[in-house]
């Protein structure tokens, strides 16, 4: 592992065995973790972690791709302090100057007339006020999404999600239509986006009135395995629903902020033009931090009831995303991102011309994929070894990702001020992981 210059905390708390006991009496039967034998983190600097023992590991996930600057960079921690020592909340009852500075400065970040931005706390809560402005902008119910997808926990944004392993055995999904995935490796049109595309017309043609609220879509599928669109899809596709009434989502929660490399948002590099954007995770670098960003006409379909938020633009919340936009320009994480990305996705692509387990390496930046299988003929998911190498690259101190519908994808998101030692270092170690299967 490359040197770093750190000394963590000596941790004080409860043992290992203790907060696993804690958890399962305390906490959701649902929450699960994430290795065989749980890592307990007690620690984390810049891009890496520390568990209880004082051990250092590389985090190639980012916190399920949350950090975006580096676990404690010290701008986010400082302004996080400052105004913690000043107002911790208060709500837009009130003036605040954080919130409202915050605004400007992310709607700066934004392309054409995506300015007026709605905070809030969370992904699910960001897509779950998107969908909400899609059908009181256009006055239609019907919305167009991806099988594959994932957009939120929420009951709205569950019913949106494409893998019924996001899904509770509830009603949900009211109106929602799920389009055939464009996925390059495993679709029937391989990357042909105007074949996609037609399935979507034909779902609006069968399964709709005719007319839709809109379509939301991720630019690349986080969850569902970091699977890039095909090209050319979303262009035909935005076109086709702005033509039957309704209006463009881009869900930019994991490929926002520069994460890409190629571009601030992932829907620029499909040379598109939202109608509205929402973004979470990275742009607090772990704080409960999300929005929504839409056009003033679009906006002021809201404006007919109150809308209120306790928590969104939260004072603490606003100043450290305000540090993270000041981090990525001044230190800047997007070009290291499309360095880093660059040279990961090179090597990547190196280790799978070595093990016939790899089927397919895919993505932007540090927005990665690599996808395990059994057979290249067959693409039969290799999702037990996937298991394997995951146990094996954690035990020699790499902290990876996995999605995928089948559980058989490395996604490979780490916080993007990781090196080119450190990418190094993450590939040497899956090479030595899937050499001694």
């Amino acid at each position: 592992m490359p040197p770093f210059k750190h000394t963590p905390a000596p941790y004080t708390g409860p043992s290992k065995e203790e907060v696993i006991a804690l958890r399962k009496k305390y906490l959701s039967p649902a929450m699960f973790w994430h290795f065989r034998e749980p890592v307990m983190i007690t620690e984390g600097k810049m891009q890496y972690l520390f568990d209880e023992k004082g051990r250092r590991y590389l985090d190639a996930f980012a916190g399920i791709v949350t950090v975006s600057v580096g676990h404690c960079h010290p701008e986010v921690v400082a302004a996080v302090d400052r105004q913690n020592s000043l107002l911790q909340h208060t709500t837009t009852i009130y003036l605040n100057n954080e919130i409202a500075e915050y605004a400007k400065e992310l709607a700066d970040k934004m392309p054409g007339d995506l300015k007026v931005v709605y905070f809030v706390n969370s992904g699910s809560e960001a897509n779950d006020m998107a969908l909400m402005l899609a059908r009181a902008y256009t006055g239609n119910y019907d919305m167009i999404t991806l099988r594959n997808g994932y957009h939120g926990m929420s009951p709205e944004t569950m019913g949106l999600c494409g893998q019924h392993t996001w899904k509770q055995p509830i009603p949900q999904g009211f109106g929602v239509r799920h389009a055939m995935n464009p996925d390059p490796y495993r679709g029937p049109f391989g990357n042909d986006g105007q074949k996609y595309a037609a399935d979507v017309a034909d779902l609006i043609a069968g399964a709709t009135s005719g007319q839709v609220a809109g379509f939301i879509a991720e630019t690349i599928q986080g969850v569902g395995g970091a699977v890039q669109l095909a090209d050319g899809y979303l262009p035909a596709v935005h076109k086709l629903v702005r033509e039957h009434g309704g209006v463009c989502i881009a869900d930019e929660v994991q490929t926002g902020f520069g994460r890409t490399g190629s571009a601030f948002w992932g829907f620029q590099n499909a040379g598109v033009m939202p109608d509205i954007v929402t973004m979470a995770k990275g742009i607090g670098n772990g704080l409960p931090l999300a929005a929504v960003v839409t056009t003033p006409e679009i906006a002021a379909s809201l404006a007919k009831r109150i809308h209120f938020n306790t928590f969104g633009g939260n004072p603490v919340c606003s100043a450290g995303g305000r540090a993270v936009l000041r981090v990525i320009e001044r230190e800047g994480i997007q070009q290291n991102a499309a360095a880093v990305g660059s040279h990961l996705l090179s090597r990547l692509r190196a280790l799978q011309q070595k093990h016939d387990l790899i089927g397919d390496v895919r993505g932007r930046g540090l927005m990665l994929g690599l996808e395990l299988v059994k057979d290249r003929a067959t693409k039969a998911p290799a999702t037990a070894e996937l298991g394997e190498v995951f146990e094996r690259m954690k035990d020699m101190g790499v902290l990876m990702g996995k999605g995928g519908l089948y559980g058989n994808v490395f996604r490979i998101k780490p916080p993007m001020c990781i090196t080119r030692q450190d990418a190094d270092f993450l590939v040497d170690v899956m090479d030595h992981a899937m050499s001694t299967l």
